[in-house]
């Protein structure tokens, strides 16, 4: 007896080590494992404390956590600063914060990566989603009801028969869709309280229509379809909450309207935008930007756009190579959004490529300057080797190589046929070359075979001598011993530039993402 108090108080004790900062649970390395057999399921975020996007989501990662505690649920929140704890953080892959894994039934190997939005009830949906049944049982109009005040979106199967091949279908769509609760009832009050006369599949919301009732066959992907063209509100802000819901989605092809949302006849064009909306659900995502915010800047940057010219259009695909679309008028109607968005759907609109106007200088300086309108012509004249750097002015990376990069072009101006350029990459897009990180170099061999091979050697003068003098042959690392880090949606949500950085602020690789 004495031996099992003995374990109890310890086990009580092992507990009590893990102190909590508003319901969250702070986690070291010296804790952590004791925190695990405490709490099996704990969701951690790995954080730093500079980190903008940490910041932004640390209430609401506070309010789930408290929301699940206040419910006596045994899912857990906890926090780990990596900038503290460097060997949990390595230990865990953590590369960019902030970064969130789902550690469930006490195990430490393999914690499975967050993957919906980071708003409190996307996260407690998640979780519950993770460790509880997919689709959760209504017991009356009093649970139903409280299901739809609690969630933003909700989505409820009325079934009669709940062993139905509907219901079954119905089950296998909330199996596969993390951030929103699925229920079901057989309740005929509930089906009374909500006017359902028949088995059928009801979408609640808290903005437009309200509601959204499913009017197709039951199967999984047509369950899928329907909650996926509903789920987001016509038009939806761009924040830092909405981020993840915004580019986690299965939507990938967006149209911004970037206005600022201060201005007279902002309300005017936003309805006539919401207006257009309505008639591409489900297969383009009406997104607005507000432009006068300072942490928006990246993304007009991304477009080309500055404050001044704001209203502005454009529309964008997110699928491997990012594309975008910029609308002939710049009037902001339905009518010409409509029309818009419909050359698009119909493949008939071109890709818009950004170009700066060409330098009177370009070619009198050391590093020749390459914009959209002459890359073509220099980079691939046949009786030149053309090395370019492809930068971002932002990019610390690029701001190190710089006076290398003009000692390059130093020691070959004078070369009859090799040229050092560069090219400021988020002003200037080209067909034959799309950039994933900064600095890119890449060669452009002389000849008409229009070879374009990628430098991954060492970053000096030696190192880029030795490449040139060899035609591109020597000197350059193998590929990938220093791979780029890809260019993803998600970088556009990354205003504060922190989202790709480690520990100590850069890039493992030493490349910037956009």
């Amino acid at each position: 007896m004495l031996k099992f108090v003995l374990i109890c108080t310890l086990a009580v004790a092992s507990r009590a080590d893990v102190p909590e900062e508003e319901d969250v649970l702070v986690l070291k390395k010296s804790n952590f494992d004791e925190a695990l057999k405490a709490h099996p399921n704990i969701l951690v975020e790995f954080y730093a404390p500079w980190c903008g996007h940490c910041k932004a989501l640390g209430p609401e990662f506070a309010k789930a956590a408290g929301t699940l505690k206040a419910e006596g649920s045994a899912l857990r929140l906890g926090k780990v600063d990596a900038t503290e704890e460097t060997e949990l953080a390595q230990e865990y892959g953590v590369r960019g914060y902030p970064t969130i894994k789902f550690f469930k039934g006490g195990e430490k190997e393999s914690p499975k990566e967050y993957s919906a939005g980071r708003q409190a009830d996307d996260i407690v949906n998640w979780l519950k989603k993770r460790t509880g049944p997919a689709v959760s049982p209504l017991a009356g109009v009093a649970e139903a009801e409280s299901l739809i005040a609690d969630n933003e979106v909700a989505v409820i199967g009325f079934f009669k028969d709940a062993e139905s091949a509907g219901m079954k279908a119905y089950e296998k769509a909330a199996e596969a869709t993390d951030e929103i609760p699925f229920a079901m009832t057989s309740d005929d009050a509930v089906f009374s309280k909500f006017e359902v006369s028949q088995d059928s599949v009801v979408l609640f919301k808290k903005f437009d229509e309200g509601r959204n009732t499913f009017d197709g066959e039951l199967t999984k992907e047509g369950l899928l379809a329907f909650v996926k063209a509903n789920q987001l509100p016509l038009v939806i802000e761009f924040t830092e909450q909405t981020a993840p819901k915004i580019f986690g989605g299965e939507i990938k092809s967006h149209i911004l309207m970037f206005l600022p949302k201060e201005s007279d006849d902002f309300q005017a064009k936003m309805d006539q935008f919401k207006k257009a909306a309505e008639g591409f659900k489900g297969r383009i995502l009406f997104i607005f930007i507000d432009s006068d915010l300072d942490d928006n800047q990246r993304i007009l940057e991304f477009f080309g756009l500055k404050k001044e010219e704001c209203p502005a259009i454009r529309l964008i695909t997110l699928e491997d190579e990012m594309t975008k679309y910029k609308p002939v008028s710049d009037a902001i109607t339905a009518e010409e959004i409509i029309e818009f968005c419909t050359l698009f759907i119909d493949g008939k609109l071109k890709p818009h490529l950004m170009s700066q106007d060409i330098p009177e200088d370009w070619d009198k300086t050391p590093v020749r300057v390459l914009v959209g309108k002459n890359f073509e012509e220099v980079a691939f004249d046949p009786t030149k080797n053309v090395f370019v750097e492809f930068y971002a002015p932002w990019c610390g990376h690029c701001k190190q190589l710089a006076p290398i990069w003009e000692k390059l072009g130093e020691k070959y101006q004078g070369s009859a046929d090799i040229i050092v350029a560069k090219m400021d990459s988020t002003a200037n897009e080209i067909d034959a070359v799309k950039v994933h990180s900064f600095p890119t170099l890449k060669f452009f061999a002389a000849g008409e075979e229009r070879a374009v091979i990628d430098y991954n050697g060492e970053r000096t003068l030696e190192g880029f001598t030795k490449f040139l003098e060899s035609g591109g042959k020597d000197g350059g690392a193998p590929a990938g011993e220093d791979e780029d880090e890809e260019l993803d949606a998600d970088d556009l949500d990354d205003t504060d530039d922190d989202h790709a950085e480690d520990s100590d602020g850069e890039d493992d690789d030493g490349h910037d993402e956009l």
